[in-house]
């Protein structure tokens, strides 16, 4: 219903663009008359979107392009993402990249670019729509599917887990949750999933769900969190409440999961390579710009890490913090 709600608003007023967007990031990186990409991320408080923005910023300006990038300050917050969204395109870029919250409370917005020239070109999450040009991101599925199978193999492929999800709107979050279940069900048949619980990437509402699962299951072995603000939420969670011997296993990176890993806290994590996905995004939006054909998906690199890899060179050059 929220869903809808946005949709038609945005519908009603899809070329009213004075809309003022609320949330962080702005201003115009590189420099000198070069075409302008226009970046909508999920959100810009985690240490994650803080590295996407690095690395298109860095290729922007390799490139002679210019860029802005902005984020609701949370990944729940969908109508204020959809603002964004409006104001970036009232700049008249030509390209927008855009890693969707709610890719149907933005389809107005995105008829709206194709009809104005403006290639997009989805990231992290994609877009269910066929107007992006390409995608570049993480086969999260995958991704989600290794940490499974890690989680599995530390409890020793008996017991019951849990796993906390950063949202069920994007197409990372559901694709983060499937590959783990589906994993799950067909390799594990010694563990029971519990239903999976939402969090929004919030961290303090990830730990308090985090503690209410503890609390109803005593007999808990494991948890899995979709994402970094997910997994911060848990590692917080679980020290809370006291609770010893759970094994953890994350997405992502930051200095908190790091260091949970070095602890021994966490057991383990899968890292994208943030950078990397933000210089793809920056080239991928000029070749669309320049009229090159592109695959429909540009697959980023992921790393399963713990402790026993993290100096790993390969691995450290993922890592953020």
């Amino acid at each position: 219903m929220r869903t809808q709600k946005i949709v038609a608003a945005v519908a009603g007023a899809v070329l009213a663009l004075t809309m003022t967007a609320c949330g962080q990031g702005g201003g115009t990186a590189g420099g000198g008359n070069g075409p302008l990409i226009a970046i909508v991320s999920k959100g810009f408080q985690h240490q994650f979107w803080q590295a996407v923005k690095k690395g298109a910023e860095d290729e922007a300006a390799a490139k002679g392009a210019r860029t802005t990038f902005v984020g609701p300050a949370t990944e729940k917050d969908v109508e204020q993402q959809v603002n964004m969204l409006t104001n970036e395109l009232a700049k008249s870029p030509q390209a927008l990249g855009f890693a969707a919250l709610d890719s149907r409370a933005a389809a107005p917005l995105l008829q709206q670019a194709k009809a104005q020239n403006v290639p997009v070109v989805a990231f992290d999450s994609g877009v269910d729509s066929d107007i992006p040009v390409t995608t570049v991101a993480t086969d999260n599925k995958a991704a989600a599917a290794e940490a499974a199978k890690h989680l599995a193999e530390q409890i020793g492929g008996q017991g019951k887990v849990a796993l906390v999800v950063h949202d069920q709107t994007s197409l990372s979050g559901k694709d983060r949750r499937d590959g783990f279940l589906d994993w799950m069900a067909k390799n594990a048949p010694g563990i029971t999933v519990l239903a999976p619980q939402y969090g929004g990437g919030d961290q303090l509402e990830s730990a308090n769900i985090t503690k209410s699962i503890i609390a109803a299951n005593p007999d808990l072995k494991g948890i899995y969190a979709s994402n970094e603000g997910s997994a911060i939420g848990v590692i917080k969670g679980v020290q809370e409440s006291g609770r010893q011997g759970l094994t953890i296993v994350g997405f992502d990176s930051g200095k908190a999961q790091i260091d949970a890993i070095n602890s021994g806290l966490m057991a383990g994590a899968v890292t994208q390579d943030p950078v990397d996905m933000g210089r793809q995004l920056v080239d991928a939006s000029l070749k669309a710009i320049n009229g090159e054909q592109l695959p429909k998906r540009i697959d980023t690199a992921y790393y399963w890490y713990d402790k026993s890899n993290i100096n790993d060179p390969k691995i450290q050059a993922a890592l953020y913090q």
